[in-house]
């Protein structure tokens, strides 16, 4: 059975991996389609691969809908849900043994596209939630579900995968921006024209 996390909690992937082994992981993005009145929730999510700096390692390893795939194709998002409802609405894949020496973690941030002429943010999203599954043989290893406390955030830091020793391990953030995604981006590193 998969762990579940609250915000700032952390496990070992590779523990949870057990016999299995870790190698290759999706990253899930699920949300809820709207049921209220106004536009659809469109929820974006990507991948920021950074070194030990804080910074993405170079602009390109900013993986996202307009940019599917990092330079050595370790980190993978498999396109954009305008919608949701699904179970699993957008993922990203990543090969953990393709991962760049240089890369410390890999942050995960989900963003509303559109959310400020929409008037829309995390506090409206239904059931929004972030899972990490064993490619491998497609067992779930974590969840984080998005509590009510994002009312006024238009992006989140939802969670990141880290190496710690030979152990890869997945904190949930739970940080919120009200300034998007490129808020996100620029905080580290992106250039954003």
């Amino acid at each position: 059975m998969a762990v579940s996390l609250s915000k700032g909690g952390n496990v070992s992937l590779t523990k949870e991996a057990g016999a299995a082994g870790l190698s290759k992981v999706s990253v899930a993005l699920g949300w809820q389609v709207r049921t209220t009145t106004g536009a659809d929730f469109d929820l974006d999510a990507s991948a920021l691969l950074v070194g030990e700096n804080g910074r993405v390692i170079s602009d390109k390893h900013f993986v996202f809908y307009g940019n599917l795939d990092s330079p050595e194709g370790s980190v993978h998002h498999t396109g954009d849900n305008l919608v949701g409802g699904g179970d699993d609405d957008e993922v990203i894949e990543v090969d953990l043994t393709g991962v760049p020496a240089n890369v410390s973690r890999i942050v995960f941030p989900v963003s509303i596209y559109g959310a400020e002429d929409a008037h829309q943010n995390f506090g409206q999203v239904s059931n929004a939630y972030i899972r990490v599954i064993n490619r491998v043989n497609a067992k779930e290893l974590v969840r984080y579900d998005l509590a009510e406390e994002a009312s006024t955030e238009t992006a989140l830091v939802f969670g990141e995968l880290y190496l710690n020793g030979a152990e890869w391990k997945f904190r949930a953030v739970g940080q919120g921006y009200a300034s998007g995604l490129a808020g996100i981006a620029r905080d580290y590193g992106v250039s954003i024209a």
